[in-house]
């Protein structure tokens, strides 16, 4: 049994503690500092998660942010940052002061960032950040794939990849959190399952667009019927150029084909927040406009990840090799019509 604290209490960190409790960890959940009235309502209502939509396991622990400081100074095997990419630095300024040699920090969050000028995963963030305040040994490992918060919290059956530099990293902690129905592969390619990760969201934004795409001249009715093949076609280009996305900055091509790539972006594509923006975008909305009125306060991944790369994207790569990434950059970041360049 393992001391698991998963730090951030929306869907996902949540999700992720239901196979970690069944296989017998002791798993405690601490709310943000912005989650207090959302760890009131899950305790107060048997562990109900109100954006699940499903009870939590009884044995899992839920607790608001004032704890999480006494909870970290005492006895943790495993941290897990459940936040999101913007409140990775927050993340570590919580856990710095009681963070222990090598102990394993597990990231759920999906995203990117530039620091100096250069594009980083969220992994070297979190290690630059702690290597700051004087922690030598850190040890991050990533969880990425087709993963759907609802769908794990149901116990549906879902494959995702485990990626840490160390092999054996990674295979301790598939035997830690792996149940009949939660399978993990393992990777020791850590920079390309979270770029994979990552900018599937922009992609999928792209394909959610397909419909619109289709056939600019149709009555909508057609293009809702007869878009498969324009959604297809997308798709191929999206993976062509995620290979060579994760190829320039570092990863392995191989690992687009797997789950945190192909895998995921299948998922993204069908449904989800990147898929419905890329939705409006297809129908000729700009990005602005379809963010007020229909998304206001819902979060769209792949727009943001697009505001924290898009300039660096513009000068790292040729717009010729990546004509799908950079049409999405120019409708997010200059808040174009969504044009492409068939």
């Amino acid at each position: 049994m393992k001391k698991i604290i998963i730090i951030g209490a929306g869907a996902m960190g949540s999700a992720f503690a239901v196979p970690c409790v069944e296989n017998k960890n002791e798993v405690t959940i601490i709310g943000t500092h912005l989650e207090d009235n959302l760890i009131d309502s899950i305790k107060s209502n048997n562990n109900f998660h109100p954006a699940l939509k499903v009870e939590l396991p009884v044995k899992l622990k839920v607790e608001k942010y004032g704890k999480l400081k006494p909870i970290l100074e005492g006895e943790v095997d495993i941290i897990v940052a459940g936040v999101s990419s913007i409140g990775i630095e927050w993340f570590v300024n919580q856990i710095s002061k009681s963070y222990k040699k090598n102990i394993p920090i597990i990231l759920l969050t999906k995203g990117l960032a530039i620091e100096d000028n250069e594009l980083i995963t969220l992994s070297d963030k979190i290690k630059k950040l702690l290597q700051e305040q004087g922690h030598e040994k850190v040890n991050v490992s990533a969880i990425k794939g087709p993963c759907l918060a609802a769908g794990l919290a149901n116990k549906m059956r879902t494959g995702t990849v485990i990626a840490n530099p160390n092999i054996k990293e990674s295979e301790k902690l598939k035997k830690i959190i792996s149940t009949d129905y939660y399978s993990t592969e393992i990777s020791d390619d850590l920079t390309g399952i979270e770029l994979s990760g990552a900018i599937k969201n922009i992609y999928s934004m792209l394909i959610g667009a397909s419909e619109g795409l289709s056939n600019l001249k149709a009555p909508k009715e057609i293009q809702s019927k007869y878009y498969l093949n324009t959604s297809a076609s997308l798709i191929h280009r999206s993976i062509s150029e995620m290979v060579e996305f994760v190829s320039f900055y570092g990863g392995r091509a191989e690992t687009v084909y797997g789950l945190a790539g192909l895998g995921d972006l299948y998922v993204s594509a069908i449904g989800g927040r990147n898929s419905l923006m890329g939705k409006y975008l297809g129908e000729g909305y700009l990005y602005k406009e379809a963010k007020e009125k229909f998304m206001k306060d819902i979060t769209v991944e792949g727009a943001q990840l697009a505001f924290e790369i898009g300039q660096k994207i513009f000068q790292d790569l040729n717009s010729n090799h990546f004509p799908l990434m950079f049409s999405m950059l120019n409708t997010i970041c200059e808040n174009k019509k969504l044009e492409i360049k068939w």
